[in-house]
Formats: C-alpha cells, sequence, structure tokens
C-alpha cells in the first residue's frame, strides 16, 4: 500500500503552526520570520512535501512567473540578441528560481501589444523590460503601463522623471572616466560613436560624461567628432567610416558600446591606422568579445550579474506590495590594450 501523500496540514501539525503560516513560510513570505520558515522548510523537506504549483497559484491569482520582454534595436539581422542583454539571462534565472518564480522569456516587436499581453492576460505577475530601441516611440508604452498599474521593471536610464521602476547604471560617471581615462593618455581630439540625444538616453548620459570631462579640461566637444550610432556592428561600421572621411584629427575614440567600439576598431586598422599608436579606444559594457579582441579592448563595466538580480529581486518586491524605487549601479573602468596599458 501506497504511503499518504504530506499535505500543508500535517506540516502545519508538526511545525506547531497554522496551515496559513506553512503556506506564507514556503511561498517566502517576509511576514513569516526566518526561523519559523527554516523548521517548515525542513519539516517539508523531512516529510517529502512539494508544492502544488498549479493549484497555488489558482488560489493565490498569482502565476509564480516573470514575463521577461527583450526588444531589439532594427536591424535586418534579427536573430542577433545585445551580448549584455544575454550576460543578464543567467542571473534573472538564478534569481527567479532561488524565489521560486519561473522566468518566461519573449522576444517582442513594437508594433505588438506586448503592453497587455502578459500581467493583463495573467501570464506573469510582472514584467522586465530589455531593450527599447527609439526611446520617443517607447514611452508612450511605458506611461500607458503606469496608468494600468502593471507591475514592471526595466533596464534603462535612471532619471527622476522617467516612467516606472529603472534599475541602470551610472551612465554619465562611465562616460567621464572613460574620458579621463584618454586625457590621462595624452589624447586632446577625443570622438565620441553613439547617439548622443533623447532618443537614446543611456548613450545620451554617455556623451554627456564625455562631454563635461572635456570641458573640465579646457577641451572642445568638436561636433564633427560625434557621429550617431546604435549598439550593433554594422552601425559601429558606418560610424567609424563617416567619421575617418570627415578629414576630422583625432587621436581617440569613446564608443557608446563594446559593439560600436569593435567595429570601430577593424575599420581603423584596415585604414591603416594603428591602436593604441595612433588612436586610442574605449568602448562600454564589457561584453565578453571585449576582452578577445586584438587588441583587448578597454571598457566601461556594467555588472550584468548584478543588474539581472536587481532587476528580479525590485520587480518581486513591488509585486508584494513593498516601498521600492529606482536603482543605480556603479561602473568601472577596465584598462586594455586598446587605449595602450
Amino acid at each position: 500500500m501506497s504511503q499518504r501523500k504530506a499535505t500543508s496540514f500535517d506540516i502545519a501539525q508538526a511545525a506547531g503552526v497554522s496551515q496559513p503560516t506553512v503556506s506564507r513560510a514556503l511561498r517566502g513570505s517576509p511576514t513569516v520570520s526566518l526561523a519559523t520558515r527554516q523548521r517548515i522548510e525542513a519539516i517539508a523537506k523531512q516529510l517529502n512535501y512539494t508544492v502544488d504549483r498549479a493549484a497555488s497559484n489558482l488560489r493565490s491569482g498569482n502565476t509564480r512567473t516573470l514575463a521577461l520582454l527583450l526588444f531589439q534595436d532594427p536591424i535586418p539581422d534579427d536573430t542577433l540578441i545585445n551580448p549584455f542583454f544575454l550576460a543578464m539571462l543567467g542571473s534573472m534565472m538564478r534569481t527567479c528560481a532561488d524565489h521560486g518564480h519561473d522566468l518566461l522569456v519573449s522576444f517582442q516587436q513594437f508594433s505588438s501589444d506586448w503592453h497587455t499581453d502578459y500581467e493583463d492576460s495573467h501570464r506573469a505577475d510582472g514584467l522586465i523590460l530589455l531593450g527599447y530601441g527609439d526611446y520617443a516611440d517607447y514611452r508612450a508604452r511605458l506611461d500607458l503601463l503606469v496608468r494600468q498599474g502593471t507591475h514592471f521593471v526595466r533596464w534603462g536610464s535612471v532619471e527622476a522623471d522617467q516612467p516606472g521602476l529603472i534599475v541602470g547604471c551610472d551612465n554619465a560617471a562611465g562616460g567621464a572616466a572613460a574620458t579621463q581615462h584618454l586625457i590621462e593618455r595624452g589624447c586632446t581630439r577625443i570622438a565620441f560613436l553613439g547617439d548622443a540625444t533623447d532618443h537614446y538616453p543611456e548613450f545620451h548620459d554617455r556623451h554627456r560624461g564625455y562631454a563635461a570631462t572635456l570641458a573640465s579640461h579646457g577641451l572642445y566637444a568638436d561636433p564633427r567628432l560625434q557621429v550617431s550610432a546604435i549598439s550593433t556592428e554594422e552601425d559601429g561600421t558606418r560610424a567609424a567610416v563617416t567619421l575617418l572621411e570627415a578629414g576630422v584629427p583625432f587621436d581617440g575614440i569613446i564608443a557608446a558600446s563594446d559593439m560600436i567600439a569593435l567595429a570601430a576598431i577593424q575599420i581603423l586598422t584596415a585604414a591603416g591606422l594603428r591602436v593604441p599608436e595612433d588612436v586610442r579606444v574605449v568602448g562600454f559594457d564589457d561584453i565578453p568579445a571585449a576582452g578577445l579582441a586584438n587588441p583587448p579592448l578597454s571598457t566601461v563595466v556594467q555588472d550584468a550579474g548584478m543588474a539581472g538580480r536587481r532587476l528580479v529581486e525590485l520587480l518581486l518586491a513591488q509585486i508584494r506590495g513593498e516601498p521600492v524605487a529606482s536603482i543605480m549601479l556603479p561602473t568601472r573602468l577596465v584598462v586594455r590594450g586598446s587605449s595602450g596599458n
């Protein structure tokens, strides 16, 4: 005869608590003390108890699922994923698992009704948004999510007047550190490759840090040395070609992303310019390819692992109704061969 399957009531009796307390403890609710939760978890393990996820979700109205919506910049090859976002994915999945949640990953088109497809249809308890293309188009969707009361967090520029909860890095400080580094290496004509408008707020913040640092040293941010680009190899190639064709002297490049920087180095090399002897280059993100390039790319590091954890933890706190605020993470400069060690 098979042994009867243990229930939450059996755990409650063994632990000397109520059945609702057992349910809250096994959900990781902060309303249950750590000592009580650990005792309940130990008894549940001893009894080989497993939570009936479907029944629990039905009772609570929660799916215990978060939806990660990935938006890509408009490029011909829609199979390419921003390497920095890929680096976040592992830590997001681990953090979700640690909190008893699943992570649903979905690629989205900006023309679709993604803002109503998930939480409103009870496919997920909240949304994590990565990427956005042109922010001017994206902003209206974010405002709608706020008005609907949707639980969501996003990776982006941390500014006071932005809708929703944001986790992002200190882009202005990163741009400033990269520029300061090149100035200390003797550069005086430093170009910036990347969009420097409100359409791409993170790049704009990096440009602000670049321009402010030049000004603090009495150097001029020559507009002829700024070429717009989004974070793709194709756009980095185009921007570097445009910069060279302009014929304006430069001895350093700050690229708004590593993808742009790596493409620019290829174009510089093909044009007979040596990196770093003739032109010093610094990127932003520290994607895996940065350290493998020839020469290895100096770059501003955004901690992808921490970013993924913070995005998940902030969203779960919002779903639980806890006090929450946007988070700005620090950056740090890693100096490699592209800017001269």
